[in-house]
């Protein structure tokens, strides 16, 4: 039976997308191979046929997740334009902070998978992180470049770091309040100094 042109790179698509959310749901160790094939709807003979491990699917799936993040904060900013921080720092706060796990941004759900890594996933999350850096920066005001990089990562940080704290809160008031104070230095971070 032959597939039409194009079906092999949408399934792995496919996985890409559905080891993200398998991994943001449940961590590297919480889930393995047969866990991610399930969350995938294939077999775990059709994973291996995508991927040679659970390692690089996970790499596969955070570099996939930072570019997603990358190419989000560009198209803010050639919507928004000057405006495009408060409607991603909104953005960020709110919507990803409530939704569901497997659908939340990969630099606030795998960073803390990243850090338990090895050298080779952390290189890789560098390089991917920088380029998210440079696109925030980008979009930043200011002359020097140092300047707008070291907000561009203040801004990162405060927002993943806060989402994070306020996912870990059961009471729902408290997590509105991390938001809330988070947004205030986030903007503030922005701020051209």
């Amino acid at each position: 039976m032959r597939y039409k042109t194009g079906h092999k790179e949408e399934a792995r698509a496919r996985m890409v997308a559905a080891a993200g959310r398998g991994f943001r749901r449940q961590g590297f160790g919480g889930i393995g191979v047969d866990g991610l094939a399930k969350e995938a709807e294939v077999t775990s003979g059709a994973f291996y046929g995508h991927f040679s491990s659970k390692g690089e699917a996970f790499e596969t799936a955070l570099v996939a997740g930072l570019q997603e993040l990358r190419t989000g904060v560009e198209s803010l900013r050639a919507e928004h334009g000057a405006k495009w921080v408060a409607v991603f720092v909104d953005f960020y706060l709110g919507q990803k902070r409530v939704c569901e796990l497997g659908s939340s941004c990969a630099l606030q759900s795998l960073t803390s998978e990243v850090q338990r890594a090895d050298d080779g996933i952390k290189t890789v999350f560098e390089t991917e992180i920088t380029a998210v850096v440079n696109a925030v920066a980008d979009g930043l005001p200011g002359r020097s470049v140092k300047d707008r990089r070291a907000r561009a990562w203040a801004l990162l940080s405060i927002l993943s770091g806060g989402v994070t704290m306020a996912r870990a809160v059961a009471d729902k008031e408290v997590g509105a309040a991390i938001a809330s104070a988070c947004r205030a230095a986030a903007l503030n971070a922005c701020a051209e100094s």
